[in-house]
Parts: C-alpha cells; structure tokens; sequence
C-alpha cells in the first residue's frame, strides 16, 4: 500500500527542498500527497501556501489540495524568519504566481476531515509549528486515534535550540500548541535538532546538486542560495541543514533513524527556556498517565544526504 501523507508546513527554503525531496515518490506513485496545510512560521500561511503551489507546480506534481492554516500562535506574538528564508520565504527568488489557487478548506478543518474519511490510514507530517494540530485537536478530540502516524519535525534535547539557547524554531513558535500535540496520545514520532543537525549538507554536495543538468536541480540550488549564505553568515561555513526533508525521509523509511521513547513536555512559562522540549531519562521517573513520545536519537547522515541528492538530481 502505498504511504498516504498529510503534510502540514510553512513553506520557506527547507519545506521546499523537502517537497522536491518528495515529488519524484509522489509521481512514481510510492506515496500518496494527500493534502497540504501550511502555518505561520517561516512566513504568513498565506505566502506559505502559494509557495507550496509554485514548487509543486515547478516539481510537475499537480492536483494536491493546499489550504490555508493558523496565521499566528495561540498565545504570543507572530514571529517569522525572513533573516533565514528571504521576505518571500524562497531566498528572495521572486517566483511569478503560481497557475494554482489555495483552497477554501481552512488546514485545522482540512486535518478533521481527511482523518474521518481516511481512518487510520494517513501519516501526518508536520514540519513547521503545531498550530493547525493543536486547534484540530480541540475540534476533534478523537483526532490521535484517526491517524496511522504523525510525525513532527521539532524540538531539542542535548542539542542546543535554533532560536534561543534552548528552544527549537517550531516548538518555540506555538509551545503551548506543541504541548497539546505531545500530550495527545496519538503515534507519534519526533524528530529533534539533536538528529538533523549531524546530517548538514556540506560544500561538496552542494557542489554535486549545482552540477546537476535537471530544472529540479537548477530550481533547488537557486532557492538554496539565500539559506547557504544565512548559514555562512551564522556558522561561518557553506553549509545547510534541512531539518523538514529528514522528517519526510524518517516518516517513509523508519530504518534510517534510532529512537528513544520517553514523555516529553513543553516548557511554557520559564523567562529563558519558554519553548523548549523536556524528557526524563530516568526509567523510574513517574510521569502518571503522560503518553510516550518515539524520539528519533540517531539517523544515518550518508544515506539521508545520498537520498536527498539522487532525489533533486
């Protein structure tokens, strides 16, 4: 059976390599897209969804939903990440509109419906905040039990955060919506800074995607550019994580990952730790009726980078 993926996201330069990433599958007919939702994050849900629509339409994949989700937190301000994605989202590439046009399903209603229709047959992948899922949850709260999977790009343990010291993008930008996800009970799978920062793409295989002939190819290393040179400008090398594409990669292919199970909660109220990801690794540790967490601990860099690669090119 082929792996039918609801993707929730907020399209900027990592959401869009990941949908590259996932194209070629989606066109051999190996997984099933079948919907998008995009969120606040990276930028607006609004300019989300029209990106989604130009890299699907640039990937040739055509006839995917993709609606318009949460345009701001449950309970902070809006924040975006133009600094990392460029004002469009796709590192200031200006792409002309796409022919496609959101739908009028909202991404919350989207998630509720396509999980009554389908049960226990969809994995959803969410890859930017949790928004959208969190208010899913409160419309539907036998939602956990409707999927087959959900799979969250987020969070950080022994790694430090990407946008404080100890909060990671995602779960920072809607912590209170990521402790109703984590505490949900539905299968679920994490997929933290600790295993997607070892598998940076680095000046070689940048070098190798630049090389490639294909329009994919050349479309990819064009959206690149701006988040190489964040990175540079950050790291002070040329380099690249993209965090969301091995998310995508684990949701498909289990095996490349090791896991941990442990509850894992969200810090919500510290002056300096607001947004970050907490487990006890203590086997005694009693966490009363709090439902475990599969945490992706270790993932194989050569082969997700090879992956992502022969994918692009």
């Amino acid at each position: 059976m082929r792996t039918k993926i609801l993707l929730d996201c907020d399209t900027g330069v990592d959401d869009a390599i990941t949908l590259l990433y996932l194209a070629p599958l989606i066109k051999s007919g190996e997984i099933d897209l079948v919907a998008v939702g995009t969120v606040h994050g990276n930028v607006a849900a609004d300019i989300g969804a029209l990106n989604t629509l130009r890299v699907l339409e640039r990937a040739g994949v055509d006839d995917v939903p993709v609606a318009v989700g949460a345009g701001r937190p449950m309970a902070q301000p809006v924040d975006f990440a133009a600094e990392w994605h460029g004002s469009d989202g796709l590192g200031e590439t200006a792409l002309a509109e796409p022919a496609g046009r959101p739908g009028d399903i909202s991404a919350p209603d989207q998630i509720v419906r396509l999980a009554r229709a389908h049960p226990g047959e969809l994995t959803l992948l969410a890859i930017g905040p949790l928004t959208n899922l969190g208010i899913a949850l409160l419309l539907e709260p036998e939602l956990p039990r409707l999927f087959r999977e959900v799979v969250v790009m987020g969070g950080a343990f022994d790694h430090q955060g990407n946008i404080t010291s100890h909060a990671e993008a995602n779960i920072w930008h809607d912590p209170e919506a990521a402790e109703l996800v984590l505490a949900a009970g539905w299968p679920l799978t994490l997929v933290p800074l600790d295993v997607t920062h070892p598998t940076a793409l680095d000046e070689t295989w940048l070098d190798r995607l630049a090389a490639g002939e294909g329009d994919v190819a050349r479309f990819a290393s064009r959206i690149l550019e701006f988040y190489v040179e964040a990175y540079r400008r950050s790291l002070g090398v040329r380099g690249a994580v993209i965090h969301d594409a091995l998310a995508a990669m684990l949701a498909l292919d289990p095996s490349l990952g090791e896991y941990a199970e442990r509850p894992v909660r969200v810090e919500l109220r510290g002056d300096r730790t607001r947004g970050a990801t907490l487990w006890d690794r203590r086997l005694y540790a009693d966490e009363g009726d709090r439902p475990p967490v599969k945490v992706a601990v270790r993932a194989d860099a050569a082969a997700f980078q090879e992956r992502l690669l022969a994918s692009l090119l």
